[in-house]
């Protein structure tokens, strides 16, 4: 009878969780801002480990622009991920002024892409 008790219980907190769940869920309810603030993170430790912070950084001018200035410039434009991409791991010159940026050859496969889609993302939002 003992078990009985148990397993029931355990079924019953089950359901309990399932519907909490399935209420969060249908609330509208999201953890994105939390999630977007792990991934900010993640890839600024990305763009340190890859020495892209040597150069830039994210809201003031070193020896190149800072990644909000970059995403103001691109914000909008189609295709700008794949090109800023491009720029990070080929290297670019002439964009910015006279120092060329250099290829990115240390980047994984993808890394570029993240690093692009994490910078554009720092452009500010429309004003409605």
């Amino acid at each position: 009878m003992k078990g009985f008790v148990g397993t029931r219980a355990g079924t019953m907190m089950s359901m309990w969780l399932l519907v909490a769940a399935t209420a969060f869920a249908q609330s509208g309810t999201s953890a994105a801002p939390e999630t977007d603030a792990l991934d900010a993170r993640a890839m600024e430790k990305l763009a340190r480990a890859r020495n892209c912070m040597t150069c830039h950084a994210t809201d003031r001018t070193l020896l190149a622009p800072s990644y909000r200035d970059i995403a103001k410039r691109y914000a909008g434009q189609p295709g700008a991920a794949d090109e800023l991409a491009r720029s990070i791991s080929e290297g670019s010159q002439g964009k910015w002024g006279k120092i060329p940026m250099p290829a990115g050859l240390q980047l994984a496969p993808g890394e570029a892409n993240s690093l692009a889609r994490w910078i554009l993302g720092m452009a500010p939002s429309p004003r409605p």
